[in-house]
């Protein structure tokens, strides 16, 4: 009897530990340069929160880690982490261990931003006249940003918008939402936004190609967080929180 009940306790914790299993979330890491709103220091932006969801939707714990933009990339690219966010389509070309989840995680908006007010620029040719300023590893920039009467390139936003304070340049370029958060965070003024846009672009998550089988089921869990409202909830209340005294 004592040794019934052993082989039945036995089998109850080999069947709780095979469920248990089955139900670990694996882990995967992302990196990114992205700032608020997009990405905070504790990880609470939109596209934090939204990719911890659509990945404990697949069965993963995501973990992600602030780099430079143009390190991010090359990390990613080498496999040193799982992959980054949010980037424009067209990456392979020059990172070709990147594979794009097709589901955009959001829209940048390729503004300019000046100290001086009523300058007019309607396209990417008209930067040609000026001293320019990006941030290094924001492709669409360097692709398109060419022949102007100087281009510096620095390493994050922050530094984009120093550079533009303390007068080296007379435009830098940068996503409108991001640059009006950081410039109520470093409490400049007197800056202002020249639209429109230059471009308008869907950013996407890269995987590494090792996790490639996991694209189609990301963007699948990307696609049904905007079908069930998930998706817009999480935008509405960070703007609500990380975007507060933020001004155009």
């Amino acid at each position: 009897m004592r040794k019934s009940l052993l082989w039945v306790l036995s089998g109850l914790v080999i069947l709780l530990a095979l469920s248990v299993n089955t139900h670990a979330q694996q882990s995967i890491v992302l990196n990114t340069a992205n700032e608020p709103p997009n990405s905070t220091k504790d990880y609470t932006g939109i596209n934090d929160l939204v990719l911890k969801e659509a990945f404990r939707r697949i069965g993963y714990d995501l973990t992600i880690i602030r780099l430079p933009s143009e390190r991010a990339l090359i990390n990613a690219n080498d496999g040193v982490e799982d992959g980054n966010f949010a980037r424009v389509e067209g990456l392979s070309s020059i990172y070709p261990n990147l594979i794009q989840v097709p589901e955009e995680i959001t829209r940048f908006e390729f503004v300019m931003f000046s100290k001086k007010s009523g300058v007019v620029i309607k396209d990417w040719k008209g930067l040609k006249p000026f001293h320019v300023g990006i941030v290094t590893g924001w492709k669409i920039l360097e692709t398109n940003i060419t022949g102007t009467k100087s281009l510096t390139k620095v390493k994050d936003g922050a530094a984009l918008f120093n550079l533009l304070k303390a007068g080296r340049v007379e435009i830098i370029v940068y996503d409108k939402r991001q640059g009006l958060a950081l410039l109520r965070d470093l409490g400049m003024k007197n800056i202002y936004i020249i639209e429109p846009p230059l471009a308008v672009k869907g950013m996407f998550v890269s995987l590494h190609q090792k996790h490639k089988e996991l694209a189609p089921k990301l963007a699948a869990a990307i696609r049904g967080m905007k079908k069930d409202g998930t998706y817009k909830r999480i935008v509405n209340e960070v703007l609500a929180s990380v975007m507060r005294g933020v001004h155009e």
